[in-house]
């Protein structure tokens, strides 16, 4: 029995090929989703409720960094569409963040989950939520906060906006003025400013139902990849955002409500969610709010490294951006 022995050919044949499933092997394991790991906190943290001046009672969790100098501001987080204050992440970045000296707190909004009941008004209940709130409305819970920080001796605050909790921070900072308000944050939050496509016969319905109390009716959104729902009240209210709030930094006109903040701006992506913003939207951003008459201070970007849209597993690479931030530009 003859026994082939491999050829010079063969070896290179079979080194290349591991060589491949080596590469994808790393390439999944940089790629693949992260695991959420939540550790315990270091330092005091507290569930903290507020109630807006319209009535609305929202739950919150502040993160307490012990004893700090007076001068250091508390950073307030605001949530996206459809999750809440305790989202994993959010905990995460506030325990990272209290590590670091700062108190934090990551806060509910009425748009906190897809839907909530924020109120009784009268024996009647409403809705609140990404299917039945006003973001518009939203303001008024980011004053509560900011009011809050203020009752526990945090005159100066930094608002973080996550991804559609960026409208939320950013009216407030353009309509309020507060000058507790001494940064602003957006964190994988829009750049672009492309208004809402909103099909013309669905909001005349929605206006219609509106116009005669039913606030509340949901109405599919159509061509959306699994089923979509929006009530009447919160898509009309979406069609009402003023233009220079739909466009911010002012990338399509000339209207941009980033004149009226002139606070130090930091902004944010992760490298893992091309489809919400990447380093061309921070080159965008920078580029517009350079051609605006006033603006922001200064203006701070950066991209965290092997980040999803939630920060998963990076948790303390965000904390790290927003310290270092907040001490660079003396915030």
């Amino acid at each position: 029995m003859r026994i082939r022995r491999p050829t010079w050919r063969a070896a290179i044949a079979v080194a290349a090929v591991l060589v491949v499933q080596g590469l994808a092997f790393l390439g999944w394991q940089r790629m693949a989703p992260k695991r959420v790991t939540v550790t315990t906190g270091s330092f005091p943290e507290e569930v903290v409720y507020v109630r807006s001046a319209d009535d609305v009672v929202n739950g919150g969790v502040m993160f307490n960094a012990g004893t700090v100098p007076a001068s250091r501001p508390a950073i307030i987080w605001i949530h996206g569409w459809g999750t809440n204050f305790y989202s994993p992440t959010y905990v995460q970045i506030g325990r990272e963040l209290s590590r670091r000296g700062y108190t934090a707190i990551s806060a509910n909004t009425r748009m906190h989950d897809v839907g909530n009941n924020i109120q009784t008004i009268s024996g009647q209940q409403t809705r609140g939520g990404g299917y039945w709130g006003k973001a518009s409305e939203e303001i008024d819970d980011v004053a509560a906060w900011i009011d809050f920080a203020a009752d526990q001796g945090h005159t100066r605050v930094v608002l973080v906006g996550h991804s559609a909790g960026w409208a939320a921070v950013r009216a407030y900072a353009a309509a309020r003025r507060d000058p507790r308000v001494v940064g602003v944050v957006l964190a994988s939050g829009e750049v672009r400013g492309e208004p809402a496509a909103i099909d013309s016969g669905i909001l005349s319905h929605a206006r219609a139902l509106v116009s005669v109390g039913q606030n509340e009716e949901l109405l599919r959104l159509p061509n959306r990849s699994r089923p979509s729902y929006v009530s009447a009240a919160t898509l009309v209210d979406i069609a009402s955002a003023p233009p220079e709030m739909i466009d911010f930094f002012g990338v399509h006109t000339m209207e941009a409500g980033v004149t009226r903040v002139h606070c130090p701006l930091l902004a944010f992506f992760g490298t893992r969610e091309p489809s919400t913003g990447t380093e061309a939207d921070l080159a965008l951003l920078r580029k517009s709010i350079s051609q605006r008459p006033s603006g922001p201070r200064s203006v701070t970007t950066a991209m965290i490294r092997n980040a999803d849209h939630m920060y998963t597993g990076e948790e303390s690479q965000v904390a790290d951006v927003i310290a270092n931030w907040i001490t660079a530009s003396r915030v």
